[in-house]
This record gives structure tokens, C-alpha cells and sequence, in this order.
């Protein structure tokens, strides 16, 4: 009598679903009791549902016997399954373990149908013959396959699940075929128009539109030209890749999905252009308005005795003002260079930033430390990944594609170490020019180039200034002026008296005494 240990094991899904498991078991057990068999082990019998899709390396059940052999090595004789091509259809696979259970632990391994003697000289030739015409059926239907799923996207067909806002239908002869679906293409088109615009990261705008898809699900999204209406058709054989038409609508336009491929890959900036550049002797007319009609201040050039004049003039009514582009821009940086910072409150305000600045740095370097882990943990298993492929464990494919995510995630994590690292040490430049711009804003309005003068500006006056040919007067302004300057109700227009009597009434914030550096 010998103790034996059976194995089952399935080829498809469908027969693991089925009845296939059961019939292996049941012909199994019959085999044991004509031949007096003991089966033994910690299953009755081990059933293995993984198909062989899966790769055989896949294995747990097996896995599983053997380790309960090495415990047990003198007490099994046996283990059975019903024929070769339900142990595997690989013969690399069959070879390593008829190694480990046959030669290192003494244990036969055997199907009950088309048994192999591996006592005589022929058991290599026989199991070759058995794996390897099982592996040419495989490779046969794989092969059929292939070309089916080929001939199918030449035709312009989806051959597999619709991608996301699709789903597959079947007409009333049963014929596959793939609508809109209506719930998702609407947010899917708006994704992709969003992309194009390039005002915003597509990361923000998915985060924004889809927060429970994966970053990388959504950029394949992205990327997938099945949306315009077309099929990309893989390599395959001697043909090279090419794109169809597909016999499915279209959710977005080609143009709309070029510009997001070029987008994503960098090759057209995300920023959009200004469409007209600002003329730096006419920077003022985006700020001010005609006080008598509240009309936008325009500009223009003029040509008289001696060259070209530029002036700056209401758009409504060029009676109602009408000055030098010169006049305007120098009288206005007299106005604003008359706010003089109290030196008290600015080296105050720059001790408060630093003190930020400090607080910036400890979160920096707290999301750092944070990052840096997450990089140990990340190369930890890509070296487990190494150790699994090294061992046998893990195919070469598996372990390319497992690889390259790990890598791609390394470089990610560094990606956003060295930015917060950067952006730490660019900090306190930024506050050094900012505290320079409070303490001369006269010759910044001069000197600076224009695009920084409109930056500047736009975040002093949320709203229009109004300008009457000689005063300027403002009725909204930032309010964090009220803390550096003294008498900022000048920019106003308001006169002195009206200005202390509004100091009395606030109590939120002590007004430092200050003088205006010059009258206008």
C-alpha cells in the first residue's frame, strides 16, 4: 500500500466554474481505491483553480504539497493527477519539479492516464511528447486567436470590453457592436477640453472630474485614440501598427486629441499666450477709468512735427481726457512711490515672513523625510521583485513590467523631493525682493519691465483707478497696505481729517505714523 496525495487542476476559467475539479476528483479516487492506494495530506485532494493563463508559475496549491512533503518526506509515495497537460503543458515546468519531488525528495509524480516509468531510459522522450503536444495546442489556439482579435480591429471593430464611456451591445441577430454611453461621455469629453486648454495640470483636472480613477488609468484615457472614432491596430506578424476607422462614434474631435497629446507630452507649453503684447509706454490703460463716464482709459500714437506722440485718452469721449502717455505714467509712479513703508512695521513684516518662512521649512522638510520613505519602501520592493525573478518565481515579463512601475515611482518621489528642496531655498529670495518692492516703489514703477509692473499693480488695485487728468484716486486697494503704510486713504482721494476720523473708528489695527514722501 502507498500514501499518495492528489493533485487537481483546471486549464480554463470556465472549467473551474464547471465541473471539471470534480471530475478529476472522482476519477482520482477511483484510481486509489483499485489500486489500494492511502490518500494522504493536509486537502483531500489539493484542487489548484488557477488556469493557465495565469502562468505556471503561479502556483499555490503545488507550492503547498511540496512544502507538506519536505515535512513529511517518508511517509508520501505518490502524487497523482488525472493526465499531463492538467499537471502543465511546459516541460521546463515539468523537469524542475520531477527534480524537486522525484530526485531530491524521492516522491514519484505521475498521471493515472498515460503513466510515465521513470525508472527506464525513455521517460524523458515521453514526457516531452506529452507537455509538448499539449503546448503546441496551445500555441495553435493562441495563434487563432492572435490573428481573430487582428482581423477584428482591422475591420474597425472593438474586440474586447469597450473602454470607459462605452458599453458593449449585441444587435437582435446577436451581432457585438459598441454605443456611447451617454452617463460617462459627457464628463469624459469635458475632461479631454479641459486638457486642451492647457490652463490647467491634467493631474488637477482629474483629481477634479474623476478623484476614484488612478493617475495612470486616466492618462491611458488620455492617450486612447478610440475616443475620436478610430482603432489603433497593434504591429502584428510583418504589418506595421496602423490606425482605422472604427465603426463606433466618436466622443471627441482628432483636433481636440491631438492638442491633448501634445499637452501631456510636452510639446506645447500648458501656458497660455497673451494675444497682444503690452506697450510699455501705455501700461496704465488696463488700470485706469475716466472719472466723469467710468469708461476704460485707451491709448494711441500720434504723429506730429518731430515724431511720434503717445497719449492716453478715454475711449467714450476723448474730451473728457486726453494727456501724455509720459505725463500720465510719471505723475502716477509719484503717486504711488508717496507711500513711504514706517521702517518699524516693514523690518516687523519681514520678521513675520521669516518666522513663516521657518514654519514653511519645517513642513518641507517633514514631507520630505516622508517622501524619502516612501522611496526606501519603493526600492525595497523592487529589490524583493529582483530576489522573486532571481529565484524562478517570477516570469521575465512580470518582472520588466513590475520593475519599470517601481522605477517610474522612484523617479517621481525624487522628482517632488528635489522641487520642495528647491523651492526652500528660493524662498527667501523671494522675500528679500518682495520686502525691496515695498521700500521703492517710485523707481520700480520706472524701472521695471512691464509685465512685472502689471503684476504688481494687479495685486495692489483689485479694481479700476480713477484718473482726471492730474489726481488719482482709488476705492478698493490691498488691504495688507493698511499695515506697512500710513494714510493710505490718500489713494483714495480722501483728505486728512477724514482719514484720522476713520483711524479713530478701526480698532483692528494700530496705524504707524508715516509721511508722504511727495505732495501731489
Amino acid at each position: 500500500m502507498a500514501n499518495v496525495i492528489l493533485y487537481c487542476r483546471v486549464s480554463t476559467d470556465e472549467q473551474a466554474d464547471g465541473c471539471s475539479l470534480d471530475m478529476q476528483e472522482r476519477y482520482l479516487r477511483a484510481y486509489c481505491n483499485n489500486h489500494h492506494y492511502i490518500i494522504i495530506g493536509e486537502e483531500q485532494p489539493y484542487k489548484e483553480d488557477y488556469s493557465a493563463k495565469h502562468y505556471d508559475l503561479r502556483r499555490p496549491k503545488l507550492k503547498q504539497i511540496y512544502d507538506y512533503c519536505r515535512k513529511h518526506r517518508h511517509e508520501v509515495d505518490k502524487i497523482l493527477f488525472l493526465r499531463w497537460d492538467r499537471f502543465t503543458r511546459n516541460l521546463e515546468f515539468a523537469l524542475t519539479y520531477k527534480r524537486k519531488f522525484y530526485d531530491e525528495l524521492g516522491i514519484e509524480i505521475n498521471a493515472i492516464e498515460s503513466p510515465i516509468d521513470f525508472k527506464g531510459a525513455e521517460w524523458s522522450m515521453m514526457l516531452g511528447m506529452y507537455c509538448g503536444v499539449a503546448h503546441t495546442e496551445d500555441e495553435k489556439i493562441s495563434r487563432r486567436t492572435r490573428d481573430g482579435i487582428h482581423g477584428t480591429l482591422l475591420k474597425g471593430r472593438c474586440p474586447n470590453k469597450a473602454p470607459r464611456g462605452y458599453i458593449n451591445k449585441r444587435t437582435e441577430s446577436g451581432e457585438p457592436y459598441v454605443d456611447i454611453d451617454e452617463t460617462q461621455a459627457k464628463t469624459i469629453s469635458q475632461a479631454f477640453k479641459e486638457v486642451a486648454k492647457g490652463v490647467e495640470t491634467a493631474n488637477c483636472i482629474r483629481r477634479r472630474l474623476y478623484p476614484s480613477i488612478p493617475r495612470e488609468t486616466f492618462f491611458r484615457m488620455l492617450h486612447n485614440i478610440f475616443y475620436t472614432g478610430q482603432i489603433r491596430v497593434p504591429a502584428y506578424n510583418d504589418e506595421p501598427e496602423q490606425i482605422v476607422k472604427g465603426l463606433h462614434n466618436a466622443i471627441i474631435d482628432t483636433e481636440t486629441f491631438n492638442k491633448v497629446q501634445d499637452i501631456i507630452s510636452g510639446k506645447r507649453k500648458s501656458e497660455p499666450k497673451l494675444s497682444k503684447a503690452i506697450d510699455p509706454d501705455l501700461f496704465l490703460r488696463k488700470y485706469i477709468v475716466c472719472p466723469i463716464c467710468g469708461h476704460s482709459i485707451t491709448g494711441a500714437t500720434s504723429t506730429g512735427k518731430g515724431g511720434k506722440y503717445k497719449y492716453y485718452n478715454c475711449c467714450h469721449d476723448g474730451k473728457h481726457l486726453r494727456k501724455p502717455a509720459g505725463y500720465v505714467n510719471d505723475t502716477f509712479a509719484n503717486w504711488v512711490g508717496g507711500l513711504r513703508p514706517n521702517q518699524e512695521v516693514l523690518d516687523l513684516y519681514t520678521e513675520v515672513l521669516q518666522d513663516l518662512r521657518g514654519e514653511h521649512k519645517q513642513d518641507v522638510q517633514k514631507e520630505v523625510d516622508k517622501l524619502r520613505k516612501e522611496v526606501e519602501h519603493v526600492e525595497a520592493l523592487r529589490n524583493g521583485a529582483d530576489d522573486k525573478f532571481c529565484e524562478g518565481t517570477l516570469s521575465s515579463d512580470a518582472h520588466v513590467r513590475i520593475t519599470e512601475r517601481y522605477e517610474r515611482q522612484i523617479q517621481d518621489l525624487q522628482g517632488r523631493i528635489e522641487l520642495l528642496q528647491a523651492d526652500t531655498k528660493q524662498l527667501k529670495e523671494k522675500i528679500d525682493y518682495s520686502v525691496n518692492i515695498i521700500a521703492n516703489l517710485r523707481n520700480f514703477m520706472i524701472d521695471a519691465p512691464v509685465k512685472v509692473k502689471c503684476k504688481v499693480l494687479s495685486s495692489m488695485f483689485p479694481q479700476k483707478i480713477e484718473f482726471d487728468g492730474e489726481k488719482y484716486r482709488t476705492h478698493d486697494y490691498n488691504k495688507v497696505l493698511d499695515l506697512i503704510f500710513q494714510e493710505t486713504n490718500k489713494l483714495r482721494g480722501y483728505g486728512e481729517k477724514e482719514s484720522e476720523k476713520s483711524e479713530a473708528v478701526s480698532h483692528s489695527v494700530p496705524r504707524p505714523r508715516i509721511e508722504l514722501g511727495t505732495k501731489l
